[in-house]
Order: C-alpha cells, then sequence, then structure tokens
C-alpha cells in the first residue's frame, strides 16, 4: 500500500500545544475543556493540549505525513510527549536540524550551516552585540541554542519597544531576524527557516500536498511554503494581521486554537 500523500508541517508551541500561561481558558470553568499533559520539565507539567486535540492527532499521524516542526533545540523537543504515531521526521531548531526516527540528519546539518556561514554574520558577532546593549533589569537569561542562533529570557512588560526595534534594524542589516514570542526574543540567522527543511522533507516523502500551521514570525516563510497553511487568531502574526494568498486566519485563540487546526488539517487531508 501506498503511504500519506500529504505532509503536515505544524509548529508547536502556541499552535499544537500551551503552556498554562498561554491556554486562554476564557469560559467559564465549569465549561473549560480537558487537558492532556504533553511535556514536563524538572518534574513538572509544562505543555498542554485539549483531550479532543490529542485524539485529532493521533488520527492525524495515522493519515499523514506528520512533521513537528519548531524553533525548540533538539533536547527541547524531546521532552513533548505527542500522542499518536511517534513522527519519522521532525524539524527542530527552525530547521537547523532535521531529525529521522528522532537522529539528526549530519547532512542537512552541514548544508545549513555552511549556508549560514556564507550569507549572515557571526553567531558570536550578534551574541556580543545583545550582551552589550541589554540590561539585567528586564533580561533574565542569555542562551545560545544548537551553536546556531541566540535567544533572550525577558520580563514583558520592562521590555523596551524601542530596544526591540532597533535590534531588528540591526540585525536585518546583517542578515538576521528578531522575533518576540511570548517571554523570548529570539535572534535567528534569515536562511535558517522552517521551510527549507520541509521542502526536504517532502522531496523525501513524495507528498503530492503541503499543510502547514504557526503562530509566530519565524513561521511565515513554512506558512507561505506549503499548499495550505492555517494561523491562529493570537500571536505574532495575528497582532500584525499577517496573512498570505494561501493562508488562513483562524478566530480561535489559546489551546481551542489547537484543536481547530487540527480539525482543518484532517479535513483537508480527508478532501483531497
Amino acid at each position: 500500500m501506498p503511504g500519506p500523500r500529504v505532509l503536515v508541517a505544524s509548529d508547536l508551541d502556541r499552535t499544537l500545544i500551551y503552556s498554562s500561561a498561554a491556554l486562554a481558558l476564557t469560559m467559564p470553568d465549569a465549561r473549560a475543556p480537558r487537558l492532556l499533559t504533553v511535556e514536563v520539565h524538572e518534574s513538572r507539567p509544562l505543555s498542554y493540549m485539549t483531550e479532543t486535540a490529542s485524539r485529532l492527532l493521533a488520527e492525524l499521524g495515522d493519515a499523514a505525513v506528520f512533521v513537528p516542526t519548531t524553533t525548540r533545540t533538539r533536547k527541547q523537543y524531546q521532552r513533548i510527549n505527542l500522542p499518536g504515531p511517534e513522527p519519522a521526521y521532525a524539524i527542530c531548531a527552525n530547521g537547523g536540524h532535521l531529525l529521522v526516527d528522532g537522529v539528526t540528519d549530519t547532512a542537512w546539518h552541514q548544508r545549513v550551516t555552511a549556508r549560514l556561514a556564507d550569507e549572515c554574520a557571526p553567531l558570536a558577532e550578534v551574541r556580543e552585540h545583545m550582551a552589550a546593549t541589554t540590561d539585567p533589569a528586564w533580561v533574565r537569561k542569555h542562551r545560545v541554542a544548537e551553536d546556531l542562533f541566540v535567544y533572550l529570557v525577558v520580563e514583558r512588560e520592562l521590555l523596551p519597544e524601542e530596544w526591540v526595534k532597533e535590534l531588528a534594524v540591526w540585525a536585518e542589516n546583517r542578515g538576521w531576524t528578531v522575533s518576540l514570542q511570548g517571554r523570548k526574543l529570539y535572534a535567528v540567522p534569515k536562511p535558517l527557516t522552517k521551510s527549507a527543511a520541509m521542502r526536504e522533507v517532502a522531496r523525501r516523502t513524495g507528498v503530492e500536498l503541503t499543510l502547514a500551521a504557526g503562530d509566530s514570525l519565524l513561521d511565515a516563510d513554512l506558512l507561505l511554503a506549503a499548499d495550505r497553511a492555517w494561523r491562529p487568531g493570537h500571536g505574532e502574526l495575528a497582532d500584525a494581521g499577517w496573512s498570505g494568498p494561501t493562508v488562513t486566519a483562524l478566530p480561535e485563540r489559546g489551546v481551542l486554537a489547537g484543536e481547530r487546526i487540527l480539525r482543518e488539517f484532517l479535513r483537508a487531508v480527508r478532501e483531497r
């Protein structure tokens, strides 16, 4: 029997899975959905999806090539325990690592790092600039992810908007992009994209249709590269009113948006 002919590349955080702060349970308590814990960190539950979403994801894993697609490092991704079949492919570090049956594809990683060396300012320069211009009053952590990009954990209410704008311009001139997602501010090389990794998985699997979803600026290239895509009613893209010719903006916010996205994926798989 031929395998699935549809590839679904979906962002995880604030798209399919949600921290307690991002759940947006605005309904009366008695009507709140039952939640399933899908990530534990340091013995504490960290991320959730609705029980309904978990069933939908399990169905999707059987019907399509489901590819978790995240800016998380490999270690952070491996904390997540998603329902359904174990994905054969996963995209981590914003496309810097392609996992095949849980193992990094070394040749892919080498291709990515060679391109970054050719086209972007070095990681060390960006890291040093951010260290020199930030203030401990609003930065809690400086992190380098997989020797590919930088992110800060910030106090969002204290973060100066003007500094973010200035950093974005500085980074743009050096081939990098800046994205603010919740309490994390990312600086990522422009060629480090989820879309490139998605195209590689599509090539390898020979699928006929690609679907995608995501909520942040770092997902925009992925959504535009897919044949059809969805974004939730929250996040950077929603705040900017961003869309694209094949991108559907959904009204749902929070964990219920994850449920709606999975319904849309399954509908598209079954309609083809």
